[in-house]
């Protein structure tokens, strides 16, 4: 299910006093540290705009701050619950903040979290530009492995083949890291120019394709890099 959002103007009151706190990391009233609000997502918790292009220094500086103020150490006298609401205030930043600091964990976040992509389901098809590669990949993948079971000369050759193959794919890797990262400019200045729905919705189908690619092109790289530790043992 994807995560929920605030909803704008949605008022929420002191746990421990009543008064009106909305989304205030401590009441005004009584100075308690609150709860995050409901459907509170890791961007707001950070105090930042649904956008992806960061500023990683800032949001380092951003999260230690907050990290002081809501650190359960500074809570220790207090009474129970809200021990319990700082525990669970810093773990919830923590939690963000590893998020957010990536730029694939970040868009892989934004995308989950607005119900365009699943955690831990991502389309493993060869992308249709890359067919004949990767099954010419896959051939000298299952020769490597025959060949290392009969005790064949080939291996050195299919080994340099194999080299010469992750080469290639570790440059379409970058290359589709450089696209991604286009797409963050692209998603941003949506942001910022206030785009609708359905513009959304399409740059978000855009970049959860492009992570898809991505997720498939790394795992040829994965496999076969193992490969060739395995012949290297």
């Amino acid at each position: 299910m994807p995560e929920t959002h605030i909803t704008a103007g949605m008022a929420l009151t002191c746990w421990n006093c009543n008064v009106r706190t909305d989304d205030g990391q401590f009441c005004k009233g009584c100075g308690k540290i609150q709860p995050a609000p409901p459907g509170a997502d890791y961007f707001a918790l950070l105090g930042l705009p649904p956008k992806l292009g960061i500023d990683v220094a800032a949001l380092e500086q951003r999260f230690h701050q907050l990290s002081w103020k809501l650190h359960p150490d500074n809570f220790v006298r207090a009474e129970e619950r809200e021990r319990d609401v700082a525990l669970d205030r810093s773990s919830q930043l923590n939690d963000a903040y590893r998020a957010l600091r990536e730029p694939v964990s970040r868009v892989e976040y934004l995308l989950r979290q607005r119900g365009v992509r699943k955690e831990g389901t991502t389309k493993q098809q060869a992308p249709p530009e890359l067919l004949e590669e990767v099954f010419e990949l896959n051939e000298s993948l299952d020769e490597l492995r025959a060949a290392r079971r009969n005790g064949a000369q080939q291996a050195a050759a299919l080994r340099s083949k194999l080299e010469a193959a992750q080469h290639n794919f570790e440059g379409k890797l970058a290359e589709v890291d450089s696209e991604l990262e286009n797409t963050f400019s692209i998603w941003d200045s949506a942001i910022d120019r206030g785009a609708g729905d359905d513009d959304q919705k399409k740059l978000m189908a855009r970049m959860n394709e492009v992570l898809n690619r991505r997720s498939y092109i790394r795992n040829l790289v994965a496999n076969v890099q193992h490969e060739l530790t395995e012949e290297n043992a």
